[in-house]
């Protein structure tokens, strides 16, 4: 009982650490469609980005979805132009990607930009110029588990600026 109590501390800490370090270090850079409007789809099915109603940080926020409702974060260490998270960060946090060469749009009008950047991690969205992720620790819709990890993951909101 007591070698389970030691050990349980001790793999936190290194998961921990070890998430830290997949989310250093590698940058890329690439070339930026020209930001529009969020449009809103005739066919929410077809929409990348979609919203609903979280907690985050204690408050009620309408937060920004994929497709399937998983919750949407940036990283602090992006640029509107360079990905800082990639190769083993992008694992624990997927990159939201658009397909083809046409303006990512949302399921409802959002008051920001949404468009496409061309990073290291291939044609990533970005909204009002924050690159967009996803979190392996969120197992489902409406989760925040990210929000605030590392003092650098936050939860995309429909009025992040």
């Amino acid at each position: 009982m007591m070698y389970l109590k030691r050990t349980i501390p001790i793999t936190i800490v290194l998961l921990l650490a070890m998430a830290i370090a997949a989310c250093g270090g590698s940058t890329g850079s690439g070339s930026s469609s020209t930001p529009t409007p969020a449009a809103t789809t005739p066919s929410s099915s077809a929409a990348l980005i979609k919203t609903t109603t979280a907690t985050v940080n204690g408050k009620s926020e309408m937060i920004l979805t994929n497709a399937q409702g998983k919750t949407l974060y940036y990283f602090t260490p992006d640029t509107a132009t360079t990905t800082a998270c990639t190769s083993s960060c992008a694992h624990n946090w997927p990159p939201l990607l658009a397909t083809g060469s046409s303006t990512p749009t949302s399921a409802t009008t959002l008051p920001g930009k949404l468009s496409a950047q061309t990073t290291a991690n291939g044609n990533q969205v970005e909204y009002n110029g924050h690159l967009l992720y996803t979190f392996a620790g969120d197992s489902g819709p409406g989760q925040t588990n990210g929000q605030g990890l590392f003092g650098k993951w936050f939860v995309a909101t429909s009025n992040l600026k």
